[in-house]
């Protein structure tokens, strides 16, 4: 049984060499997305809060439509750092496209208008890093290769079982090759728990996206923007404020507008829970988007352990839930694939030197 796993993780890595290091390499840098967007533009993604309060989200939204009058607003990103400008997602008048554009909540002026979710670097990036931007193609492949990188993971940390025994003892090697073998098998030992982390939860956003698209819906076109999906007159920060006095301790995080005909409006949010993996867009509160009824109450508390899981995929995936530490740490160790794919084809490389040798 582990001669076959030793097999399995040596092809399994060497067919996924690349795929695996490109993944990892992307993801270890959006762990700091908003920082490198920061340091790019940040007279876009920053905002002066000083001495001002944030202007009602429907004067906001009427400040954009006057300069934006072909495009439909969909979605509405409520970031809570109060010096991060707003981000609108928007799609233009006979289009499905999304775009998106970045706002100063506090004055209404818009910092940089409206481009396509793969503009930026980080945007490019991000795309990247869960599409190959191959578009559908690319989830199938993104799919296959994070459940690759789980069974790399998992044949690994079986093969190398007992250095569980020893992970803070570190055996000093003369050569090279002794060095190589220690190393690999020790820091992957390390760092399997999390890359398993990564590979369950990023596996799991794709193939359920690919499931969503292939098989459980009808095939048809994206509803193409003709005319507004909600009423536009509709007091945004009174719903906003119904939404938060609906749950207790819940707070906004993200409006979404409809987009394809007969959709409700939602407002996504967070809520105080002993949980430390649940998202900040945990629950939601949905209203009717041309009268502004409530609707309906999702608060993930009242939820059962299966809807908490999936729901605490988002900060384990991306490392958020410990603020700097656990970003740091899902950096460096998302890095980590990088490393051992080198020394795991030098170690594989001298055996099969040895073995022609023999």
């Amino acid at each position: 049984m582990t001669r076959f796993l030793f097999k399995l993780h040596t092809y399994l890595a060497i067919f996924s060499f690349i795929p695996l290091i490109l993944i990892s390499v992307s993801g270890a840098i959006l762990v700091f997305k908003h920082e490198i967007d920061r340091l790019l533009m940040p007279e876009s993604v920053r905002v002066a809060t000083a001495g001002t309060d944030r202007l009602a989200l429907e004067v906001l939204q009427s400040k954009v439509y006057s300069q934006y009058p072909d495009w439909h607003i969909t979605g509405w990103v409520l970031f809570q750092d109060q010096k991060r400008a707003d981000l609108v997602y928007m799609i233009p008048t006979g289009s499905d496209e999304w775009h998106y554009l970045l706002l100063d909540q506090y004055r209404g002026n818009v910092l940089a208008p409206p481009v396509d979710t793969h503009y930026y670097l980080t945007d490019w990036l991000l795309d990247f890093h869960y599409t190959f931007m191959l578009d559908h193609t690319g989830l199938y492949l993104a799919s296959f290769f994070a459940i690759t990188l789980c069974l790399i993971g998992l044949s690994g940390i079986i093969i190398h079982r007992s250095y569980w025994q020893s992970l803070l003892k570190w055996k000093r090697q003369k050569r090279r090759t002794g060095f190589y073998r220690e190393f690999h098998k020790k820091v992957g030992t390390w760092a399997s728990p999390i890359l398993l982390i990564l590979g369950i939860t990023g596996g799991y956003w794709n193939i359920t996206h690919v499931i969503q698209e292939d098989f459980l819906e009808e095939h048809h076109d994206h509803h193409k923007m003709a005319q507004p999906l909600y009423n536009r007159s509709l007091a945004l920060q009174t719903i906003v404020q119904n939404a938060e006095s609906s749950a207790n301790g819940f707070k906004a995080t993200y409006i979404s507008f409809p987009w394809e005909p007969g959709a409700d409006l939602r407002v996504w949010g967070e809520v105080p829970s002993a949980n430390p993996f649940a998202s900040e867009y945990s629950s939601t509160i949905t209203f009717d988007a041309q009268s502004g009824e409530h609707l309906s109450v999702y608060d993930i508390r009242e939820q059962g352990f299966g809807a908490k899981l999936l729901d605490s995929f988002r900060e384990l995936h991306f490392g958020s839930f410990a603020s700097w530490p656990s970003r740091i740490l899902w950096c460096v160790v998302g890095l980590l694939p990088l490393i051992l794919s080198f020394t795991g084809l030098y170690l594989w490389w001298q055996r099969r030197a040895i073995k022609a040798r023999k």
